[in-house]
């Protein structure tokens, strides 16, 4: 049996799952508004990949999910504007978006190397369909880390270094 199936099924769950955590974290730091900006463009291609990924499946005896709708908020975004405006540029907040932003990052390097492991495969098994998922995909995976990784550099000095 090919593991195939299970890492298009990992890699998919993990592209909704890294959209859904973009998404509430730009909601939390609504007022860091570069980040939330951007959070929300790269949330955007975890949401693409996830869709690509449901329609390759399909060919590989899969029937994945669509990927849940980024148009609607959710029950919490309320909640979730009200904790950015009441932290707003505290210290607590900066210590806030460093470990969601780890988080992020986690997230985006285990796609990654689902990623990489499904190109692996696909060019073992001949699968040009898969490899060439992976091929368009992937970039922007490594991009959304490079993004995480650049943003944890530039705050963490100030942020750590002047913590209580």
């Amino acid at each position: 049996m090919s593991g195939i199936p299970i890492v298009l099924r990992a890699l998919h769950d993990g592209e909704r799952e890294l959209e859904r955590d973009l998404l509430a974290t730009a909601e939390r730091h609504r007022t860091e508004h570069e980040f939330h900006h951007v959070a929300l463009d790269v949330a955007r291609w975890s949401h693409q990949h996830a869709e690509r990924i449901a329609r390759a499946a399909e060919a590989h005896g899969l029937d994945l999910p669509g990927p849940s709708s980024h148009a609607s908020p959710g029950l919490l975004s309320p909640v979730r504007e009200k904790t950015a405006e009441a932290l707003g540029r505290r210290p607590e907040a900066g210590l806030l978006l460093l470990h969601d932003l780890r988080r992020l990052h986690l997230a985006a390097a285990g796609n990654s190397l689902d990623w990489e492991m499904l190109a692996q495969a696909a060019q073992a098994t001949g699968a040009d369909d898969l490899l060439a998922l992976a091929t368009a995909c992937h970039p922007q995976t490594l991009r959304q880390m490079r993004w995480t990784n650049t943003l944890i550099k530039t705050h963490s000095p100030q942020l750590l270094a002047s913590a209580p």
